[in-house]
């Protein structure tokens, strides 16, 4: 069977502190995306405070991640 390539390797991450999407798989093979604030990167690890949450990621589940602009501005409702 083929060795897996090591992800740390593919995928490239900003300071912490920066706001990223991160695509990771789920144990049912499927994948799925955390945005949001970039909390702290590691070896094995990266952690995400998003939407859902503090999420800890796995880097060995990582299969793409970028730097994403900042969340747009709610702009305030006029009078009605």
């Amino acid at each position: 069977m083929p060795e897996q390539p090591d992800r740390r390797n593919l995928v490239r991450l900003p300071a912490p502190g920066a706001r990223v999407v991160v695509r990771y798989l789920i144990p049912s093979g499927e994948a799925t995306d955390a945005l949001g604030e970039l909390l702290s990167v590691d070896d094995q690890a990266v952690v995400v405070d998003g939407v859902r949450g503090v999420e800890r990621i796995l880097v060995t589940t990582i299969v793409a991640a970028k730097e994403v602009p900042p969340r747009p501005q709610r702009r305030p409702r006029g009078p009605e």
